[in-house]
């Protein structure tokens, strides 16, 4: 299985990860997605209001009805976007990696947030605050475009999210968190436990332990305490049964097909 990491991506502190060749073009500053496909001018007004930020496991970034007090674009690590209900009931409804950005609500002009969103996966990202990107929005149509164009695609995510709770196998589910979280990590290997599984699908810890060990038996992955490898991923997008794909292909049309750190 192939896994089509550029290695000479710089991460945030502007450092390339690998060494650059005599006469080669240099690489992008970015590797977030959006900010990578910014205009050289959305670019060069954004960038001196970016401040690194590390991004730690469980770390909380947004709660729900309480005021988004940064928005976040992640170079590495995952995010989990949670809806949460009275007595603690909680579901991941979306995945934010270096393809995306933190605080939609501040795009759509609400400066509260709906959902939780919590660090998955640890790792480091860009944070600017709320008030200064919507300042941004309103003197720049460009910038504006492309984050409401991500938003909608975010969208389209979430409701493939709401089809697959409420319609495929828990197997064909998991099969499809592994894929997304696949294509927004450096490695084969998922560093995730049973119970945050659990949390994230909105089932009982034996469910996943279960639906683990069917895809194990098929051997698409191997399981083992608190990581995950990933061993046929073109096994995996078939076990998912049509649930993994549509919302990728809407991020595709609209930012940009080029991202994905995974191939079939």
């Amino acid at each position: 299985m192939a896994r089509s990491a550029d290695r000479n991506r710089a991460m945030p502190n502007g450092v390339s990860a690998g060494a650059r060749q005599p006469g080669a073009i240099a690489p992008p500053i970015f590797r977030n997605v959006l900010l990578d496909s910014l205009s050289a001018p959305d670019l060069a007004a954004l960038r001196p209001r970016l401040e690194p930020v590390t991004l730690a496991r469980r770390q909380i970034l947004e709660l729900p009805a309480s005021a988004i007090p940064a928005i976040v674009f992640p170079e590495s690590g995952i995010v989990s976007v949670m809806a949460r209900a009275p007595h603690n009931h909680r579901i991941e409804v979306g995945l934010v990696g270096f393809d995306g950005m933190t605080g939609f609500g501040a795009v759509l002009g609400d400066e509260f947030a709906i959902n939780e969103s919590i660090v998955q996966v640890p790792g480091r990202g860009w944070r600017l605050a709320a008030a200064a990107l919507l300042g941004l929005m309103r003197e720049r149509p460009g910038l504006s475009a492309l984050l409401l164009r991500y938003v909608h695609a975010f969208m389209a995510q979430t409701t493939q999210t709401a089809l697959a709770n409420g319609r495929s196998k828990l197997e064909e589910r998991l099969a499809r968190w592994l894929l997304m979280s696949h294509d927004r990590f450096d490695s084969n290997e998922l560093g995730i436990t049973h119970d945050f599984l659990a949390q994230m699908l909105g089932v009982r810890r034996a469910g996943v332990t279960i639906a683990l060990q069917v895809l194990e038996s098929k051997r698409l992955i191997r399981a083992r305490r608190s990581r995950i490898t990933i061993l046929d991923r073109a096994g995996l997008r078939h076990e998912a049964n049509g649930s993994y794909g549509v919302a990728e292909l809407v991020y595709d049309r609209l930012i940009r097909p080029d991202w994905r750190q995974a191939t079939e």
